[in-house]
């Protein structure tokens, strides 16, 4: 579900709580998105405004994010102006998708001034504005719109705040059964269609919860299922809601009955919702953008191997000739006394063959019997070098295409840091450019941050989301006794289970892990080999992640995203043996 005005009227509602908070600090961890961090007699919250084009959004947040070395301009603006100031109101305008949050502050004479931060929450348009209320001027914003993208309102520092214009929907916490008997056209069909074109504030999934609660799609049904709906909106009854339909997951501000059996989470507030709804997924946007340049470096490198394999193979095939030149050769030899300089063939018995049959040479006329042999016993040589050199450079293909489908494997689940990580790990295979900052520092060795997980016999599982943190987890970390496990001949991390007898439930769900961190995340009963550290050994010269290893037994599993979540909430076995 989008983020419609009637899930920005539940998130204002909920943001009064702020009303008289003072903004303590304000942060840019990303270019689209803003953190304030606001202490009041509650205690201390965290807003994010964010105008990212695929996912925005407004909501408290107990998120952590990494913020820049050095803030942007934009921030920097808003903590001149806003930082140390008071919330003095927070409004949404009708039911738009656009807040208003008023922050009365001191400027650098000590004079209390009032100034605007207005979220337009509206898809790829979606910015966040600080304005000057007296004067109506822009000071700044996210996103600058120059008359070249829009004709209608620029959105540059120094020019008069425009809203955004009027669609000429009407406000459906106000209109009457009448006007809306008047306003639908109940012969034009597609009902939740003209409530979208009607009402503002209603997205289409919304709209399809009300046909579906009317029912038979009357005039008195359809209206009272409408009423009803917005009646709770209007006295900010929500129920915060997250569905996990077939194909797809939407969240809502109420329940949604009309997707029939998919699983249902509830949340006590919107805030909770939105943060579950987006977090990940606007995380996995926010690194795809920064590692978008090394995706299209990986992708161009798998791509050259792979030509490279298809050339090679093709050369290998022509250097299979390699023994009829050979027989050639050995058969000129022995018949050499035939062959006069300037015949172009010569006919000789193949001895070498089952009943000895004729075979016919082709001969060089400009050479003599002795250089034709020379020249086929070369033509061996060359074609067999040509089998062992081609056959090595087509092992160093394909593992070095292994190696560069586990980084797009892991680069699809990498946070931020893990994602600088791989970066850093190109740098030095020599496949991107190092950054000369850090380049030019010494970086200390830092330990790698795995990530832990507990089995349901509270057994702690360690897995490595990179190849650093693999050779770190697998070489230096676990102890000869722990289990180690991989898929089967399929990129993924190396995972590790802090024990030496490990209970069948631990072992399947160390598998599940495997598979799921594995280029097999989607398939089914995929190959998982296990065995014990002291069995695993990574050759001399090989690239990060890059081990072998024997006594290995191998566990079929398909891959459970709710039983990740759940082994990742798990706690420890002394924990729960603590709290029982």
């Amino acid at each position: 579900m989008a983020y419609d005005g009637m899930v920005m009227r539940a998130a204002a509602h909920e943001l009064q709580q702020l009303v008289g908070g003072r903004i303590s600090r304000i942060y840019q961890p990303h270019p689209h998105d803003l953190v304030l961090a606001i202490r009041t007699q509650s205690g201390n919250h965290r807003l994010l405004l964010s105008a990212n084009p695929s996912y925005p959004r407004l909501h408290l947040t107990t998120e952590e994010f990494v913020n820049p070395s050095e803030p942007p301009m934009f921030c920097m603006l808003l903590r001149k102006h806003c930082e140390g100031g008071t919330i003095e109101a927070i409004s949404q305008v009708d039911t738009e998708r656009i807040l208003h949050i008023d922050v009365k502050a001191r400027n650098e004479l000590g004079d209390l001034k009032l100034k605007r931060i207005i979220a337009e929450i509206m898809g790829r348009h979606s910015n966040v504005i600080l304005v000057d209320p007296e004067s109506g001027l822009i000071l700044d914003s996210v996103q600058h719109v120059s008359h070249a993208i829009s004709q209608y309102r620029q959105v540059l520092p120094g020019r008069p705040y425009v809203a955004p214009p009027d669609q000429g929907k009407a406000n459906p916490l106000h209109v009457t059964q009448q006007q809306f008997y008047q306003a639908i056209d109940w012969n034009a069909g597609k009902l939740d269609r003209q409530l979208v074109d009607l009402y503002s504030g209603i997205s289409p999934l919304l709209a399809k919860e009300i046909l579906h609660r009317a029912g038979v799609p009357t005039r008195e049904h359809l209206w009272r299922a409408f009423h009803e709906l917005l009646s709770r909106i209007e006295a900010n009854q929500y129920e915060p809601t997250i569905v996990h339909a077939a194909d797809k997951s939407v969240f809502s501000i109420t329940p949604l009955t009309h997707l029939g059996d998919g699983e249902v989470q509830r949340f006590s507030s919107i805030s909770a919702c939105l943060q579950s709804y987006y977090q990940e997924k606007a995380m996995r946007d926010v690194v795809k953008q920064k590692v978008h340049d090394v995706i299209r470096i990986v992708t161009g490198e798998i791509a050259k191997n792979k030509k490279k394999l298809e050339k090679l193979n093709q050369t290998v095939a022509e250097a299979q000739e390699a023994e009829r030149f050979r027989l050639y050769g050995e058969l000129l030899a022995a018949n050499l006394h035939l062959i006069k300089r300037g015949d172009s063939q010569c006919t000789v018995v193949n001895w070498y063959a089952e009943g000895e049959p004729l075979v016919t040479i082709p001969l060089d006329p400009l050479k003599t019997p002795a250089e034709n042999m020379q020249a086929y016993y070369k033509r061996y040589t060359k074609a067999k070098n040509s089998v062992r050199m081609g056959e090595q450079q087509m092992a160093a293909a394909r593992e070095e295409i292994s190696y560069l489908e586990g980084i797009l494997v892991q680069l699809a689940d990498a946070s931020l840091q893990e994602a600088e990580e791989i970066r850093e790990e190109l740098a030095e295979q020599g496949y991107v450019r190092s950054n000369k900052r850090q380049a030019g520092k010494k970086k200390k060795q830092e330990q790698p941050e795995l990530a832990v997980y507990h089995s349901s016999d509270g057994i702690p599982i360690l897995v490595g989301r990179n190849n650093k943190q693999n050779d770190y987890l697998t070489n230096k970390l676990a102890a000869p006794s722990d289990t180690w496990l991989h898929t089967k001949d399929i990129p993924g991390s190396h995972v590790v289970v802090r024990s030496r007898d490990v209970p069948e439930t631990t072992l399947r769900e160390a598998a599940m892990l495997a598979a799921y961190y594995s280029k097999a995340r989607q398939g089914s009963q995929v190959p998982v080999d296990y065995t014990l550290v002291k069995y695993v050994k990574k050759p001399s010269g090989a690239k990060p992640g890059f081990c072998i290893y024997e006594n290995q037994r191998t566990l079929y599993v398909t891959p459970d995203e709710a039983l990740v979540k759940r082994l990742k909430a798990n706690k420890p076995a002394a924990d729960s043996q603590a709290n029982s």
